[in-house]
């Protein structure tokens, strides 16, 4: 039986182990999968040095939004571990202002009422429109946040707001990228990937039709497959 890939799935804002449920139970004939805890700090670094301190010597990284800035944490830290990396939607741009403004107006919203009135503010702009009543999916979406809860919560969102450009360090990943995002992502756009996929030395892009932010719960068939061949990719020394 061929040896497999180690892999460490790092989830993103509110989501927990359930984000790839279905990577987990699908991939695991060629990986062995762990879901990274994405709630004990308030401040990447930190998070990227216990998570790496758990891992094995080397392993591939997939990375879903907050889990991408955390994956270019973990490359700035380690890059010599990471023998190929998957960037799901996210971006290496740091927060505008409006964004960062958007983020105080959530911490409040969680601080001063129902946590999950953040989570619903949320969904148009998690989801695809046309899954907005897909119960479904909603009420995944809704669980993975209560389980979260709201002092985790907090501590993402400061983690989120203080992370560094990670622009200027796309050109230095040398292992096999997979850029993958759903088209009508409106958290994180198509053009963000684009730019992403176009920086890296060996990234390459997919882009998911008819999905929106969640890929992994929105469409995971098709990521899970698109992971597969990512993770069949030989990955080849520079030099």
């Amino acid at each position: 039986m061929a040896k497999r890939t180690p892999l460490l799935l790092l989830p993103g804002l509110l989501c927990d182990a359930a984000l790839w449920r279905h990577q987990v139970e699908t991939l695991g004939d060629i990986a062995e999968p762990v879901v990274a805890d994405m709630t004990q700090a308030d401040q990447l670094g930190p998070l990227a040095r216990s998570i790496l301190a758990d891992a094995p010597e080397t392993f591939a990284l997939a990375g879903f939004s907050m889990g991408g800035y955390l994956a270019f944490e973990i490359l700035r830290q380690a890059p010599d571990r990471v023998d190929r990396l998957a960037l799901l939607d996210t971006t290496p741009h740091p927060d505008s202002h409006e964004q960062l403004q958007r983020h105080r107006d959530l911490i409040d919203l969680a601080r001063r009422s129902d946590f999950k009135g953040v989570t619903r503010r949320l969904l148009p702009i998690l989801v695809h429109p046309g899954r907005i009543e897909d119960m479904v999916l909603v009420d995944d979406v809704i669980a993975m946040a209560e389980r979260v809860g709201r002092e985790a919560y907090l501590r993402q969102q400061t983690a989120i707001m203080t992370r560094p450009d990670s622009r200027h360090d796309l050109r230095l990943i040398h292992c096999p990228t997979l850029v993958l995002c759903g088209r009508q992502d409106a958290m994180t756009p198509v053009e963000a990937h684009e730019e992403m996929a176009d920086a890296i030395p060996h990234g390459s892009l997919v882009v998911i039709e008819d999905c929106g932010h969640l890929a992994p719960l929105e469409r995971p068939r098709a990521v899970s497959a698109v992971m597969r061949l990512w993770l069949q990719t030989p990955v080849v020394a520079d030099g």
